[in-house]
């Protein structure tokens, strides 16, 4: 107070009243304070890490799937706040709960035919990603259904909600044409996945599009497609034109992950086209040959072998069988996968994950760990340098 009296004694009056006035304001926690700015990133805090709120709301739809996991986590891991729709039961969901910090995950249940739900999960969004995607048809749901009029839906429903940026995973030999290895007209997955694509565009032009590979990593459908006991005949392996000349690229989970994420905050993706593949291109014999070397399961210790599928009659059949089982089909066998086995995946010039900052992971640096649960007497405690290194796969660098 004896300061105060002698700031004002020593002024005039007109900055004795300013004073007087600057010492009596006070703010109190339950006073409204109007915002002057209404977007969210007006209310950006923190430094940047899962505790902290980047200014960005993201609805991610098929969050619950494997690849959603991962973006999840990114997003979470950046500050982002996630809405979930799920379908089902919402304990297959509950562990996304800790990708974010507490009151920045949020769920909502939905289903791809209600638009109502599906405005009120894109309602105070201003990214939605779209993963939504199936490997089979079922009787609730087929690829036209869920990768044409369900992705059509969505991105029609986001632009007239005012959101900002749009994201849809597609996939990698959609542009273009197959003659069909067992299937007339090739693979519906991949044609579905064509229109669904050039539905996203009708409906929202600045979408932002990935078309990924085979995607590997923790619980995919790729590497644990190859080492189960279904895909096999016993010991023998039965691969489209027995492995040769169809080559494949694939990438890993992550990489596709950071990829979107970081699309999703940059606005110079949007309209662009995005191939996700990974940085060697491989063929599918010699791939598959890798794999069972690192499982311990090869030629010479195991007896594995694999042959040409269109002297195996028993094996579509087998394929078609189980298409037809009241849940899901064993090791996700069915005539359509074994379709996208026998497509070579062909870049087209498209950006690449690259473009995106993203620096790409090597197969050979992590095929030792995805592959560990199913090796060969997984049980047995071996020495050091009991076992001999499996040889790496041959393959070709990707341009």
């Amino acid at each position: 107070m004896a300061l105060q009296r002698n700031i004002i004694q020593g002024c005039g009056l007109g900055v004795r009243v300013a004073a007087a006035t600057s010492v009596q304001q006070r703010h109190n926690s339950s006073d409204v304070r109007f915002l002057t700015k209404t977007r969210m990133d007006a209310l950006k805090k923190g430094s940047g890490g899962r505790s902290s709120f980047s200014g960005h709301v993201a609805t991610v739809f098929g969050a619950s799937g494997f690849i959603g996991r991962y973006v999840c986590n990114r997003l979470g891991k950046v500050g982002t706040q996630i809405i979930i729709p799920y379908r089902g039961d919402h304990y297959d969901v509950l562990r996304l709960k800790l990708v974010g910090d507490l009151g920045q995950v949020l769920f909502l249940p939905y289903h791809l035919c209600d638009e109502e739900a599906i405005r009120k999960a894109v309602k105070y969004s201003d990214i939605v990603i779209n993963l939504v995607g199936r490997d089979w048809e079922t009787r609730n749901f087929t690829f036209e259904q869920v990768h044409v009029e369900g992705a059509h839906r969505l991105a029609r429903i986001s632009k007239e909600m005012g959101v900002e940026r749009f994201l849809h995973v597609s996939a990698l030999n959609a542009d273009r044409e197959h003659e069909g290895y067992i299937l007339k007209g090739g693979s519906k997955f991949l044609k579905s996945k064509a229109l669904g694509e050039q539905a996203v565009r009708d409906a929202f032009p600045e979408a932002t599009v990935f078309r990924p590979s085979d995607v590997y990593g923790q619980e995919d459908r790729f590497l644990r497609y190859y080492v189960g006991l279904w895909r096999h005949q016993g010991k023998l392996l039965p691969l489209p034109h027995g492995g040769k000349d169809i080559w494949k690229q694939p990438v890993f989970v992550s990489d596709l992950a950071q990829a979107i994420v970081a699309a999703s905050k940059d606005p110079d993706t949007a309209g662009k086209t995005y191939e996700a593949v990974g940085p060697r291109r491989y063929e599918l014999g010699e791939l598959v040959d890798w794999f069972h070397r690192v499982m311990r399961k090869d030629k010479e210790s195991y007896g594995y072998m694999k042959y040409d599928m269109k002297w195996d009659p028993f094996f579509k059949v087998k394929a078609h069988l189980t298409e037809y089982l009241p849940s899901w089909p064993i090791n996700s066998l069915t005539r359509d996968k074994i379709e996208r086995e026998a497509v070579t995946d062909i870049t087209t010039g498209l950006p690449t994950l690259e473009d995106l900052g993203v620096t790409l992971t090597k197969m050979e640096d992590r095929m030792d760990w995805e592959l560990k649960p199913f090796r060969a007497g997984s049980y047995y405690d071996e020495e050091v340098g009991e076992f001999e290194p499996p040889a790496p796969p041959k393959y070709i660098e990707a341009r």
